[in-house]
């Protein structure tokens, strides 16, 4: 049982059509079709939905606008393979360390160079917190800079425990269709259905978070 369990997160299991790390690529091919071969409505839906996160992004970076659509680009990756992950024989690529710990590397660390190369002043300037006394600055340094550099690491774990905790338990509970009496499975139907839409509000939730936490970082160095 704990086999078949933990295998859902295995991109080597060839559960009969599984689409693997191919799943992760999906919006690359996907996501531009809907600027042109979708209807008004939709087109529409979308063009709010980015007007929303742009605006609400904002309030966070003020000057360096650009970083938005970074910001942006990176919450709609994150959630279309976040609920991808979802579909049945779909491998949950933002469930798996070393999908979202690279992802995590390259958005923070290509923002980080950005820093480092066009405003490196306020970053020295966040290692020392205002206020602090001279004997604890070098120390204040050092735990700044230490925290800075796991910050991918802290991204990652928080959205792969996230997915990984809410797959197994949609694992476990269609595991006891198997042993539940007749009269049980409407219940049993109603409790995954359920955490399904839980599960469907996790997905979103974790992205925003992401990006959010992704923003908050690159703000120190461009506000």
């Amino acid at each position: 049982m704990m086999t078949n369990l933990f295998s859902i997160f295995d991109p080597a299991s060839p559960n009969f059509f599984s689409a693997n790390w191919a799943s992760s690529l999906l919006f690359v091919l996907l996501y531009p079709g809907t600027q042109w071969l979708t209807s008004a409505r939709y087109s529409k839906l979308i063009g709010n939905l980015s007007s929303y996160l742009f605006s609400e992004f904002s309030v966070i970076v003020k000057k360096t606008k650009f970083i938005l659509l970074i910001s942006i680009s990176a919450l709609l990756f994150i959630m279309f393979n976040n609920v991808m992950g979802l579909f049945p024989y779909v491998f949950t690529s933002s469930a798996h360390l070393s999908f979202s710990l690279c992802f995590g590397l390259v958005s923070w660390g290509g923002l980080m160079l950005y820093g480092w190369g066009c405003n490196y002043s306020n970053l020295l300037v966040h290692l020392i917190p205002q206020g602090t006394p001279a004997g604890l600055m070098p120390f204040m340094a050092v735990i700044e800079t230490v925290s800075n550099i796991i910050r991918p690491g802290t991204l990652a774990v928080r959205l792969s425990a996230n997915m990984i905790a809410g797959h197994l338990l949609l694992s476990l509970l269609s595991m006891a269709f198997v042993i539940t009496p007749l009269l049980g499975v409407p219940l049993l139907m109603g409790a995954e259905f359920m955490l399904m839409s839980l599960e469907v509000a996790v997905a979103f939730i974790q992205s925003y978070v992401f990006s959010v936490l992704l923003t908050l970082y690159v703000a120190e160095f461009t506000d």
